[in-house]
């Protein structure tokens, strides 16, 4: 038996590991996947409902727990602003399906689809955004667009940890797919007739915005149900897409009444 633990301990020591922070990104984590947490260290001086919280998911799911003190909780992640509550968690990215995140949702969905989003920075600012606006993924083609890497990860502050990403390998069948789920599928275009404001954003929605300056691809434009414009009252002609992303998803946000 203590040969098998051993063997269990040296196994999951051998497996690439990363740092998450905040009760955002940590609570998360243990509610949707507590198995891929190897690790919670918690601030010995907080004893609040979320702490509390923390401890408790965390004792149910056989989690291993330290207590530590503020410092050194610092000295992990390089900051102060871990909010007393920091995990050890597997590196490795799990694969996130489509369909289970479709047939999961208790309300209608809301979606960022991503065309070929070439910068890291954007992509984490967006899933960032995403989060924010309770979008339930984040889709994006697996080739020639930004990977969810380490830069990404770092921008999306805990976002790449609570809203998944689903990288696809054809974006144009994909968006037929979500189609097909009953999910109606806007485009982001300066040339539309129709603003992002005029259109009926509480039914199940995904948004698409296209890579920095080029704008959405053709079959990616051709594949939308509708297009809609962001209506621009200065001289600049377009926005960043992570900007972009959010005026977009916060006014399905808005028009839901979600966290109003």
């Amino acid at each position: 038996m203590e040969k098998e633990k051993e063997k269990e301990k040296n196994a999951v020591a051998e497996r690439p590991s990363r740092l998450i922070y905040g009760f955002h990104a940590v609570l998360g984590r243990l509610r949707r996947d507590p198995e891929s947490i190897f690790e919670l260290y918690l601030s010995a001086s907080r004893s609040d409902v979320r702490a509390k919280e923390a401890h408790k998911l965390a004792e149910a799911a056989g989690v291993r727990m330290v207590q530590l003190e503020g410092e050194r909780l610092d000295g992990m992640v390089g900051t102060r602003r871990h909010q007393g509550v920091i995990a050890r968690i597997d590196a490795r990215q799990k694969m996130v399906n489509l369909d289970d995140v479709l047939e999961s949702l208790s309300g209608p969905a809301l979606l960022l689809v991503l065309d070929g989003v070439q910068d890291p920075h954007n992509l984490g600012a967006c899933l960032r955004v995403a989060d924010a606006a309770g979008a339930h993924a984040v889709i994006a083609p697996r080739d020639r667009a930004a990977s969810l890497n380490a830069t990404a990860i770092k921008v999306a502050s805990g976002a790449a940890d609570s809203v998944p990403y689903i990288a696809v390998t054809n974006l144009a069948r994909t968006l037929e797919q979500i189609k097909k789920a009953g999910v109606w599928v806007v485009g982001a275009a300066g040339e539309a007739e129709q603003s992002v404001f005029g259109i009926d954003q509480k039914g199940p929605l995904a948004w698409v915005l296209g890579a920095e300056g080029d704008g959405l691809r053709r079959l990616t434009r051709a594949t939308c149900d509708e297009l809609a414009r962001i209506p621009m009252a200065g001289s600049v002609e377009s926005l960043n897409v992570s900007v972009a992303s959010g005026i977009c998803l916060f006014e399905a946000m808005r028009q839901r009444g979600a966290g109003v």
